[in-house]
């Protein structure tokens, strides 16, 4: 079982459900930093030939299509992580639909290529979006990877699935859940954003060889702004600002140790060799269409 690698691309200032935050009206005014961080993670995977997943912002994509083209260019996959950074369950049904078909469109339209693969901000698909399977089905994607199968800030949706699985009415769609290990009786994640930067290496290695070894790929995932000490901050409070920025210095060295000891595909690899043995889950999300 191998590992998939993933980037959320977003810029430093695209952090979710916070009062002081900019509003998008004002995120062209603002100093971007992606461009030199996106830059810089696809030259450390390079450094080991370690093709990932890129969850590009459309948003992103529109202002800076080269960043696109760049990462096709080195054999990585583009999927979509929405237009324009909103929570799922902000959304309406057809608010939603309208922005994956709209982020899907930009970033097909930029890549040259198909775009499979939706990530939700915030991993914010919950119990109160019964519709969000049906509609990014109906919008044309072949997988997710939104479901964090543990509590979190933005919800998580605890259906008892931690591995990837088959659903809807064909079974031709694959959710791909957050990794997360059970450490006395809790799902805890090590692999990404800032649990990630929080637990120390060795404790990541760990928890990465016991979740292969139960059969299930482990899914990584890190944000540009994650290996920029230097980008600028914003107000927040003090639990929310350790969750943003702790060890922001050490989070590329770890990056590279992930990818040099683990073998790292996309998912697109891994649902061409390996989709057609994953179980099939008949849940009611997978059905559930309101457009």
């Amino acid at each position: 079982m191998k590992c998939i690698f993933s980037i959320d691309v977003e810029d430093w200032f695209h952090i979710l459900d916070l009062t002081t935050a900019p509003e998008m009206a004002q995120w062209d005014a603002l100093p971007s930093r992606v461009e030199r961080n996106f830059w810089k993670l696809l030259d450390v995977l390079s450094e080991t030939n370690t093709r990932v997943t890129c969850f590009f912002l459309s948003w992103i994509a529109d202002r800076f299509p080269h960043l696109v083209r760049e990462a096709v260019a080195r054999g990585h996959e583009i999927a979509s992580h929405g237009a324009i950074h909103r929570l799922v369950y902000q959304m309406t049904p057809h608010e939603f639909f309208e922005d994956a078909v709209r982020s899907k469109k930009t970033l097909e339209d930029v890549s040259g290529q198909p775009v499979l693969g939706y990530r939700a901000s915030g991993f914010s698909v919950t119990e109160d979006t019964p519709w969000f399977f049906g509609n990014l089905i109906a919008a044309g994607y072949r997988y997710d990877s939104s479901v964090f199968p543990a509590p979190r800030g933005h919800g998580g949706l605890r259906n008892g699935q931690i591995a990837p699985y088959r659903l809807g009415p064909a079974a031709e769609f694959v959710e791909f859940p957050m990794s997360v290990e059970s450490v006395a009786g809790r799902s805890i994640c090590f692999f990404g954003g800032g649990y990630l930067r929080f637990f120390p290496y060795p404790i990541v290695k760990i928890m990465t060889r016991r979740v292969l070894n139960q059969g299930r790929p482990v899914i990584f995932y890190v944000h540009p702004r994650e290996i920029d000490p230097e980008h600028p901050r914003l107000p927040m409070g003090w639990k929310r600002r350790f969750k943003c920025y702790v060890n922001l210095s050490s989070t590329e060295d770890k990056i590279r140790k992930v990818v040099s000891e683990f073998e790292m595909v996309t998912f697109r690899e891994f649902l061409e060799t390996e989709a057609t043995i994953l179980p099939h889950n008949d849940e009611r999300y997978a059905i559930s269409q309101e457009l």
